[in-house]
């Protein structure tokens, strides 16, 4: 009986269909919400005006030289506004203390994904994205109520490190639909990132104090539950688990939904590489066996660094843009609505690897310009830094899809967890760039200009993927780029392994090979 591939079952879907619909519907409000929890911190730890009580020190000034030219610190503080996160706190010449709340947000996010990408690798896409999504509410919920700076920092942590449910709903995403219809309908998918960035602000602007700003925004998290009806799991990862009834079950639920007729003899001999009985530590011995995708892996941590470094800079930066805050961070994230549309064009016709490579290096140039543009030309500054956060939307879009297509099934989200948490790094230097700005106000984008720069070298290394089916295996995910004679020539290095191989005694040799015990 000839095996039917599960692609080739995905190919017969729309994306337009009814089911697709309703996850794309789901997925925007999953976005949405992570691109509103990962930077909220911009307007609740925001910079407030403040001068010491004594009116022998000057606005903002902590020190001052006495009658005996000995240095006395302020001890009493009056802010601007009392009813902000930095007057509650008492973090008056603490500045550190205030943009420590974004570093942390974004070093929980790293080590959370160390766990979350396994977890979803473990116990499936859904319900790890649900038990994320609802813990991120209950930690963001406690946040607004805590008196205490130092409890604050720690649930900051545990809501970014364990609820988020980001990770778990993007691959989710890509491994519903099929290769051709990939990158549309991630990008698609895309538009609730800027949906989120569009109603933090409004947010923000509307209910101004802080502590019932955090309840607004993150209230809404705890109906995540909900996903369990109204979501499915993905049929890729249940065939990779051998639960193959399940997966049918669910491409038929789709098939009726969208008024189609799939064959039943089709279904039957539908398959997937099965990884059932084979202990996580061991997959990710697979995977690290090969040379190749060690290589890609560490490639993909300086795409990570370099997107979230430049995009988060540059989002956390635009509110000390001249004008209206909430406005100018509003258009900000209205730009990649732009960048949206134009990925959808870009990716559909010229892949992944040159469109990355071409925003990597546009973005540099435009960074590294930005300081250069006279001030006196406004208008020009703004366009050059627009532009520059363009880009930026630009590569770390499609860092997001690249990333995943370049691993194998198995490892997938726990590769593309690894690599997206290493790259956190970025994410926790980014909100400390505007401390850069005391020494010259040009430094931050010149050095997302270099950053960038680095990234577009790399990116020459590795294989394009847009017409790829994604790999089930270490030899599919290897055999990316290359022609049919080179795969050929290659057939008889084999790094995956065949049913046979499954079980719990596997060891994975120094060549990569794999072999019971």
């Amino acid at each position: 009986m000839t095996a039917t591939d599960f692609d080739d079952v995905l190919k017969k879907f729309s994306i337009f269909g009814r089911y697709h619909c309703i996850f794309l519907f789901l997925t925007i409000l999953a976005f949405a919400s992570n691109s509103v929890y990962s930077s909220n911190y911009i307007f609740t730890a925001e910079e407030v005006a403040y001068k010491c009580a004594d009116e022998a020190f000057g606005d903002n000034a902590c020190y001052m030289k006495n009658i005996e030219n000995a240095t006395v610190r302020c001890t009493e503080w009056i802010y601007e506004n009392p009813n902000t996160f930095v007057a509650e706190f008492q973090l008056a010449c603490q500045e550190w203390k205030r943009t420590l709340v974004g570093t942390v947000h974004s070093f929980g996010y790293m080590v959370g994904l160390l766990v979350v990408g396994p977890l979803s690798d473990r116990l499936g896409r859904k319900l790890t994205l649900v038990i994320t999504g609802i813990l991120g509410g209950v930690f963001g919920i406690l946040k607004s109520f805590t008196p205490w700076y130092w409890i604050y920092i720690v649930l900051e942590f545990l809501e970014a490190a364990i609820g988020d449910n980001c990770s778990p709903m993007f691959i989710l995403t890509i491994e519903i639909v099929p290769t051709k219809k990939r990158a549309l309908f991630y990008i698609l998918c895309c538009f609730g990132y800027t949906l989120g960035g569009i109603l933090l602000p409004a947010a923000a602007w509307l209910v101004p104090y802080w502590r019932n700003f955090l309840r607004v925004i993150y209230s809404p998290a705890l109906f995540f539950f909900l996903y369990l009806y109204f979501m499915d799991e993905s049929p890729r990862w249940l065939l990779t688990k051998g639960k193959k009834d399940e997966a049918v079950a669910i491409l038929q639920k789709a098939a009726n939904m969208n008024k189609m007729k799939l064959e039943k003899s089709t279904l039957e001999k539908i398959t997937c590489e099965e990884t059932k009985g084979i202990s996580f530590l061991n997959l990710l011995k697979i995977t690290f066996s090969s040379k190749t995708l060690t290589k890609r892996c560490l490639i993909c941590i300086v795409w990570w660094t370099t997107s979230t470094f430049v995009n988060f800079g540059m989002t956390i930066n635009s509110v000390s843009l001249q004008g209206n805050k909430y406005i100018n961070y509003m258009i900000v994230q209205g730009v990649d609505v732009i960048g949206n549309l134009m990925i959808i064009y870009v990716l559909k016709h010229f892949k992944r690897k040159m469109p990355l490579i071409a925003s990597f290096m546009i973005g540099a140039v435009l960074c590294v310009s930005q300081p250069f543009v006279p001030t006196s030309l406004l208008w020009l500054s703004i366009t050059f830094y627009m532009a520059g956060k363009l880009m930026s939307s630009f590569y770390f879009n499609i860092t997001y899809m690249y990333t995943s297509e370049l691993f194998p099934t198995y490892t997938r989200n726990s590769m593309h967890a690894l690599c997206s948490s290493m790259g956190r790094i970025g994410s926790m230097l980014a909100p400390q760039t505007p401390l850069l700005m005391h020494y010259w106000t040009g430094l931050p984008p010149v050095i997302f200009g270099g950053s960038s720069l680095l990234a577009g070298l790399l990116t020459f290394l590795v294989p394009d993927t847009g017409d790829n089916d994604l790999p089930n295996t270490v030899k599919q995910a290897e055999a990316l780029g290359k022609t049919d004679k080179e795969r050929a020539m290659e057939g008889e290095v084999n790094h995956a392994f065949s049913k046979e191989d499954t079980g719990p005694n596997l060891v994975v040799n120094r060549e990569g090979k794999v072999s019971r015990l």
